[in-house]
């Protein structure tokens, strides 16, 4: 039964290393045996899934508006360009002016050039209190701390595309995207926001932004492989990629009225904090499976797993424990995208649904074939760290 305030997805917009918007995405990943965008040089020991290239003035007309913000941040605002551009919401006042946005971000790039500085001049000095001050008020710009706010994209976004209703931000990797899409869905559902802009987007193409994971020994080394396959590899599993994710959700009553085209559905959103250092993943997965109430027959899920390996391999039991589910792990094609991951498998869900086809394996030594028309999608994010969410998708009408 819809009801008027059933969550829609009524815009996509989707930037990775394969490409960028819904349709070139969908072209790609729905060719058998396509291969991943790689780049095992730059980091090297490590692999990423880089940004392709981007005409960052087709959606940020003002050269000033690009200069003054990092590529996190340019990228997330092209997306979300995006998504309002494929909801028919750009450029229209009435509903910019009163749409909400919830924005998954991290802590922004930081200034590695002024770390640097740092760093050499404290080998000389002893106050470094007095440095550091020195340093503060001398190298970085009166906005900036030493890496960027949270909250500046959802600014940026706002000044760029004029989406002015109320804005919130949350911080801390996969789990702030669950939180992103959970907290907009539950604002529609309850008749406080009409429409939302949600999603968000990582840079991980910046050596800090990979030793946030290597710190805690995360990254994948040595030759790449997909995602399930990288158990007992060197490293710790994950391969990251650069991207972005935004969707408009809306009132089914609101996007009816003004005639949008309708993607999906969006269900029951679950999420969980599950302890892991007293193994009680596998659990709280198998909970949250349970809790999402998943529809009989054949399933199609769109995976987030990082590559993480505890992660990884308490989702794939879980998944597997369900024969009638047909995983794709999408991180194999785009690398592992924190913040944007769980608006990017949401996204590519929607696309299934919508165009009633299924992705082909992305790994068909670990990806059964799924041979139905998907009316629903399951949307996973375990994330690598902590925090795990799902979402349904299904058919609009």
């Amino acid at each position: 039964m819809s009801s008027p305030h059933d969550v829609v997805i009524t815009g996509i917009g989707l930037v990775s290393s394969q490409g960028e918007g819904p349709d070139a995405h969908w072209q790609k990943l729905t060719q058998p045996g396509i291969e991943p965008v790689l780049d095992a040089s730059r980091f090297a020991p490590y692999t990423v899934h880089p940004l392709p290239a981007i005409d960052w003035n087709l959606q940020i007309a003002k050269r000033g508006d690009q200069r003054q913000m990092e590529t996190w941040q340019r990228l997330g605002t092209y997306a979300a360009g995006l998504a309002l551009d494929d909801a028919g919401i750009k450029g229209n006042d009435e509903l910019c002016t009163t749409m909400d946005m919830v924005v998954a971000a991290g802590g922004g790039e930081r200034d590695e050039a002024v770390d640097a500085a740092i760093l050499a001049a404290s080998e000389s000095r002893n106050d470094r209190d007095v440095l550091l001050n020195e340093k503060l008020t001398t190298e970085l710009r009166p906005t900036l701390f030493l890496a960027q706010l949270s909250n500046l994209l959802a600014g940026n976004i706002s000044i760029v595309h004029k989406v002015t209703g109320s804005s919130r931000t949350f911080m801390g990797e996969e789990g702030a995207g669950v939180a992103a899409v959970e907290t907009a869905a539950a604002r529609i559902r309850s008749g406080q926001s009409t429409h939302i802009l949600v999603g968000g987007a990582f840079q991980t193409e910046h050596s800090d932004m990979l030793l946030g994971y290597e710190l805690a020994g995360y990254l994948h080394r040595g030759a790449w492989k997909p995602v399930w396959q990288r158990q007992g590899g060197e490293g710790g599993g994950v391969v990251t990629g650069s991207g972005g994710a935004f969707l408009v959700l809306e009132q089914r009553e609101h996007a009816v009225k003004r005639g949008r085209k309708i993607y999906a559905e969006l269900g029951p959103i679950v999420s969980g904090r599950a302890r892991r250092r007293r193994g009680e993943l596998d659990a709280g997965i198998a909970s949250l499976l349970k809790q999402a109430a998943l529809p009989n027959g054949e399933l199609l899920a769109i995976s987030g797993a990082s590559g993480a390996h505890a992660a990884t391999a308490a989702e794939k039991t879980a998944l597997d424990a369900n024969p009638a589910i047909a995983v794709r792990a999408f991180s194999t094609l785009t690398g592992h995208m924190k913040e944007a991951q769980f608006p990017f498998a949401v996204a590519l869900a929607a696309l299934a649904v919508e165009r009633k086809a299924a992705y082909p394996a992305f790994d068909a030594a670990n990806e059964k074939p799924f041979g139905g028309i998907p009316r629903t999608v399951l949307a996973t994010a375990i994330g690598y760290h902590q925090f795990e969410g799902m979402a349904l998708v299904s058919a609009a009408d």
